[in-house]
């Protein structure tokens, strides 16, 4: 009950935290406010509106999205790896179920690193973790990630499906129940760079052991001004969520400093 109740909080905050709805409600207000206090409203405009500059000349998006990816650097990794866990988030569930063929996000070098780890270490299962994400449900990104493994070559007695998770939490949780890792065992975690430290810390408060973090899908870059107003407001959005999301699961306890058990490095 929990859980759900946080799966729907979460949504219905982030809806309101989006850096897209704060420049909406502030072009909002200033509209509403340019009769009672005009003054107030046109500065509030003017800062609105140099905001919106600032953010399409230059990657402010690095500042928050740097220090994310650059948490955890690419492993060495052990010969003996007992599974190789790739979270959901990477693939369109709904709109592969629509077309009957798989799609993907900017996030797909999660499944294509999947795949090519699945290959160097032939005797590690491959773990696939995600449901459906979405407040009112969807289609299973698990669908989709059976489809795309099977159409990759992978045997399908190598694939582990974790249907019911909706967040980075239930992930962590329900992967480890399904699983039952055992103290000694190494297991790769492949997620996107920026999602790599709120994804460890989850999963090291459900108790997980011999984690080794495999990052991928880098979004920070060392581009200097330019005129990206789409590209940085997409990123930008992505490393607020992110960093909202790390804070609210150290909050609630869904997030825990990595312990020397927990990390395999």
């Amino acid at each position: 009950m929990m859980d759900s109740l946080f799966f729907v909080a979460s949504k219905l905050i982030w809806a309101l935290l989006r850096p897209d709805s704060l420049l909406m409600l502030a072009l909002a207000a200033s509209w509403l406010l340019l009769r009672r206090r005009p003054a107030f409203a046109r500065s509030l405009l003017g800062l609105t509106l140099l905001a919106m500059a600032g953010l399409a000349i230059w990657p402010v998006q690095n500042l928050l999205l740097a220090p994310l990816e650059n948490r955890y650097a690419s492993p060495v990794i052990p010969g003996d790896v007992a599974g190789i866990i790739v979270l959901g988030g990477a693939e369109l569930a709904d709109e592969s179920a629509l077309r009957n063929q798989v799609q993907m996000n900017a996030g797909a070098e999660r499944m294509t690193a999947a795949m090519t780890l699945a290959r160097l270490y032939p005797a590690a299962q491959l773990i696939f973790t995600g449901g459906s994400g979405k407040l009112g449900g969807g289609a299973s990104g698990s669908d989709v990630a059976k489809r795309l493994f099977a159409e990759l070559g992978l045997p399908p007695d190598r694939l582990i499906l974790e249907t019911a998770s909706r967040n980075t939490a239930e992930n962590a949780t329900l992967t480890a129940a399904l699983l039952q890792p055992e103290p000694g065992q190494h297991w790769l975690l492949v997620t996107s760079g920026y999602h790599m430290p709120r994804s460890v810390a989850a999963f090291c408060a459900a108790g997980w052991t011999g984690l080794i973090p495999y990052p991928v899908d880098y979004r920070s870059s060392d581009d200097g001004a330019g005129w990206r107003f789409a590209e940085n407001a997409a990123d930008l959005t992505t490393a607020w969520r992110e960093s909202i999301g790390l804070l609210a699961y150290r909050l609630t306890g869904r997030a825990t400093d990595p312990s020397p058990e927990c990390l395999a490095l």
